[in-house]
């Protein structure tokens, strides 16, 4: 019997300024946070956070996160957290952040606010993460009951962070649609433990028409830190369509292929998570045995806003074939989501449409 399942967050809260309903909308939840962001978002967040709370009286615990999502981290906070009696996780940042967050609420039993800073990913509104070893590499999901409690997103924030950040977004968010598809024709998964529901990619087709509508618009104002209905609307497709619609209609071989990307060693960790689905997206595309006109309308889109779709720009212009065979073979673990694209397709075909993705790019130039 087919069950379909779909969850969400309990909140979002949107807009220029929102930052400053911090401490008032923790309140509500509970009355000692442990806040965690890297030195670097805190620099930009950490007084109007700080004024947030105090005008809340409301008092809570700050502490650094060093960087990377794994479970040696999430240990380290889960202590911090239980010695200081926290009830609530606030993480403010980016897409490891977050995760980190979840996984402390989660082992806390507590709720967990998401504050991001970029529109980077779409993993503020999910009920899971991704968790990294140590060194960064991929080492799996870890999935919760619940989603978080609150979203709140600054707009004004958002657009000071790097565009590449926003365009990576895109990326990320572009990916929903593609995918959440593939898993609808295999009668596969989503990553909430049923099969896609009909709001599920109502909500991604809605997520990836806003991108190609107003996405280019949106990439000009944000380069230039200007917030702009485009801008806007933009944010909440990274964010909260993106993340429904790729929990709730599933996965499927671009972000695999990502997490594959993960098995190489180089410059190719320099990249955001966005640039690497990208490529992912148009390798499953391929795969897909999509039309030329296709192909062509996602590569100019990835084109326009910065994003790599070659070898080169993905830094493995010298990776070998067997490399590649590499990514195809984490990219096909039974633990990831490949199989919602197909459970045929060979690790060798895989790293025959990452060259082809390259050649068909510097074809349409």
């Amino acid at each position: 019997m087919a069950k379909f399942v779909f969850q969400s967050p309990g909140k979002y809260i949107q807009g220029q300024g929102v930052l400053e309903t911090l401490g008032d909308e923790t309140g509500k939840l509970a009355r000692k946070p442990l806040v965690i962001s890297d030195e670097m978002v805190w620099s930009i967040t950490g007084d109007t956070i700080t004024d947030s709370f105090k005008n809340a009286d409301i008092e809570f615990k700050y502490e650094e996160f060093k960087g990377e999502a794994s479970e040696a981290e999430i240990d380290r906070l889960s202590e911090v957290a239980k010695t200081n009696d926290a009830d609530v996780v606030v993480g403010v940042g980016g897409g490891k952040t977050l995760d980190t967050s979840k996984a402390i609420a989660d082992n806390l039993g507590s709720p967990v606010i998401i504050v991001p800073t970029t529109a980077s990913t779409d993993a503020p509104s999910s009920s899971l993460s991704v968790i990294y070893s140590d060194e960064g590499a991929f080492t799996g999901y870890r999935f919760y009951d619940k989603n978080p409690n609150l979203i709140v997103i600054d707009s004004g924030v958002v657009v000071n962070a790097p565009a590449k950040l926003f365009a990576s977004g895109m990326s990320d968010a572009m990916a929903t649609l593609v995918e959440a598809r593939a898993a609808l024709r295999s009668n596969g998964d989503n990553m909430v433990g049923g099969q896609p529901t009909l709001a599920s990619v109502a909500i991604a087709e809605k997520c990836e028409e806003t991108i190609f509508k107003h996405g280019h618009a949106a990439y000009k104002a944000a380069s230039n830190g200007i917030v702009t209905p485009q801008v806007d609307a933009v944010i909440e497709a990274n964010t909260l369509l993106s993340g429904l619609g790729f929990e709730n209609g599933g996965l499927a071989a671009a972000h695999a292929i990502h997490n594959g990307f993960t098995s190489l060693s180089g410059d190719i960790h320099h990249l955001s998570h966005g640039e690497k689905v990208a490529y992912g997206t148009l390798v499953q595309l391929v795969l897909e045995n999509s039309s030329d006109e296709t192909l062509n309308r996602y590569i100019e889109f990835y084109k326009n806003i910065g994003m790599p779709t070659t070898l080169k720009e993905l830094h493995l212009e010298d990776a070998s074939f067997e490399d590649l065979v590499k990514v195809g073979k984490l990219a096909t673990d039974p633990e990831d989501t490949f199989a919602n694209l197909s459970d045929k397709i060979t690790p060798e075909e895989i790293a025959n449409a990452i060259l082809a993705v390259s050649e068909i790019s510097e074809g349409s130039k």
